[in-house]
């Protein structure tokens, strides 16, 4: 299948929209007792025109006042102190989503338009390498080979299929802080290293490219009000004449079981949960997520 006649396939129609329930959980364990903490959250999905959020809150402890802000990015983030010892903090998240299928792909400009934008708009700020997007001279050239005399949707789709073939899904095999060239060298990784790599590839070839992070409904054949457990997601997103969503871990658009969350130059930008406390050691946060579809 060529690449035009894949995107055309995942871009036109498909299936209705969806009305998802999600319960993101997240529970930190001291080992002992933790004298006060500051905490962010993005946990909340974003209202866009295929996505809408119909219901989100967040609890915390028992008397806990967060309060709410929009970071630069456009997220919204949720933010509590707990003054109070603590030997454990449990944060639940539950929201309702409205979904829809991926609109068509915008007309694309060509690339000389898209390197005109790349020095002189906000677009820029997505076509920098960061900490974790910083990739070696190996990895660029193949990406450029494999864009070389496409337009920008059909490198896109290059650049990301030549990640995908590169780097095996592998859950667990690497961490929060790996970066893309490490994914590109040990050819293995989850979501979050292949969005890395993805991004990294599409800026040298280019293509403004963003770090999206939220949920994706694992099971779309799932029947309604079943509760089905997951997880958080991520994936890109490009611009060509607008922003266009793919998902390069499952090599497809984007669409009505993505919901998005959060956006960035990458995952530093977007994390779920970050803080700073005072008092004993915590071990890794318990992360549970279930997706129940409703419609």
């Amino acid at each position: 299948m060529s690449a035009s006649t894949e995107w055309a396939g995942t871009a036109a129609g498909g299936a209705p929209g969806r009305r998802l329930k999600i319960r993101h959980a997240t529970r930190v364990v001291y080992d002992g007792r933790a004298a006060s903490s500051h905490n962010e959250l993005r946990m909340t999905p974003l209202t866009l025109p295929a996505q809408t959020a119909l219901d989100a809150r967040i609890d915390i402890a028992p008397g806990v006042a967060p309060w709410s802000y929009w970071d630069y990015w456009g997220t919204q983030v949720t933010a509590f102190d707990l003054m109070e010892p603590h030997e454990s903090l449990l944060i639940v998240a539950t929201s309702l989503v409205e979904t829809a299928p991926p609109p068509p792909l915008p007309a694309e400009p060509g690339w000389e338009e898209i390197a005109r934008l790349l020095e002189a708009s906000k677009l820029a700020e997505f076509g920098l390498p960061t900490p974790r997007t910083a990739v070696g001279e190996e990895p660029v050239a193949r990406a450029r080979e494999a864009a070389a005399g496409l337009g920008p949707h059909e490198a896109a789709l290059a650049v990301a299929g030549l990640v995908r073939d590169r780097v095996a899904y592998l859950a667990g095999s690497t961490g929060v802080h790996t970066g893309a060239q490490e994914a590109w060298e040990q050819q293995a990784g989850v979501c979050q290293d292949i969005t890395h790599l993805t991004v990294a590839l599409l800026r040298r070839v280019g293509l403004p490219a963003r770090y999206v992070s939220g949920y994706l409904h694992p099971d779309p054949d799932a029947p309604p009000h079943r509760p089905v457990a997951g997880e958080s997601h991520a994936w890109v997103e490009y611009w060509a004449g607008g922003w266009v969503a793919y998902d390069p871990t499952n090599r497809a658009r984007a669409g009505e079981s993505h919901v998005v969350v959060a956006r960035g130059r990458e995952y530093g930008d977007v994390v779920p949960h970050k803080g700073v406390y005072h008092g004993a050691p915590s071990g890794p946060p318990q992360v549970e997520v279930e997706f129940t579809r409703l419609a």
